[in-house]
């Protein structure tokens, strides 16, 4: 896979801290990597938007913007409101194919959900992976409500003929609910697709150095990691209390 798009099912559910720890893994089995945002909101001209923090995190070696919007909202409100030209899907493509060119990995951050509105037209994430041909990494929330838009994204990418490459839990707490728990076993129905990992809480905070020693236990095999989903899931399972 040399390009992978990271979705989410909304936002501020942990797609940088993910795609920093995807980024991480790979780049410590020693494959250049590039992360790709195509449209910052919320940030000024002189802070740091997503694409820095993933390298910040990570070490990878590459990174682009494509738009830069003040107000933190959809990309395509915030580029009109702004008075700036919006980035659509084609030129998220081309964007991501010339770094394919020279990396080994792109990594490409949504803003927002799947369908978020990129500009006018009505341009989405999910075009540009149509476009692309990549499979879509879903980010999800742990707890009560995450089942409902998990299948709704599924849903949405099985329409379009986009491949699931599975679901990541972008932030699981130190004590998780009945919910949270339970939505270990459901997830996977839900998206039809695998749970490829549980980023805990509280990561993106961590120093570098300690973020990418542990990125590894945190993500599956099939993204380059160890984490062991039934494993994971037996942790935290509890007999039903009305068994007999």
């Amino acid at each position: 896979m040399g390009i992978i798009v990271v979705s989410g099912t909304g936002t501020e559910i942990g797609k940088t801290v993910v795609t920093a720890a995807v980024a991480a893994v790979a780049t410590a089995a020693g494959r250049s990597v590039a992360v790709l945002k195509p449209a910052q909101t919320g940030v000024g001209p002189d802070e740091r938007g997503d694409a820095d923090e993933v390298v910040r995190l990570s070490g990878a070696v590459g990174s682009a913007e494509l738009g830069r919007f003040p107000e933190p909202l959809a990309p395509g409100t915030a580029a009109r409101r702004a008075g700036m030209a919006p980035v659509g899907p084609a030129e998220v493509a081309e964007a991501a194919r010339k770094l394919a060119a020279e990396h080994d990995l792109v990594l490409v951050e949504g803003a927002g959900g799947l369908l978020v509105r990129f500009d006018e037209e009505g341009g989405t994430l999910a075009d540009s992976a149509v476009l692309l041909g990549a499979p879509v990494l879903v980010v999800v929330p742990a707890g009560l409500g995450t089942l409902n838009s998990t299948s709704l994204t599924a849903e949405a990418l099985r329409a379009r003929g986009i491949a699931q490459l599975g679901v990541v839990i972008g932030g699981w707490p130190d004590a998780p609910d009945l919910a949270m728990r339970c939505n270990l076993a459901d997830l996977p129905r839900e998206a039809g697709a695998p749970l490829l990992g549980a980023v805990p809480e509280g990561s993106g905070s961590l120093d570098p150095a300690e973020f990418r020693a542990a990125a590894g236990g945190w993500l599956a095999p099939a993204l380059g990691g160890t984490w062991d989903a039934e494993a994971f899931r037996e942790r935290f399972t509890e007999p039903y209390a009305g068994a007999s």
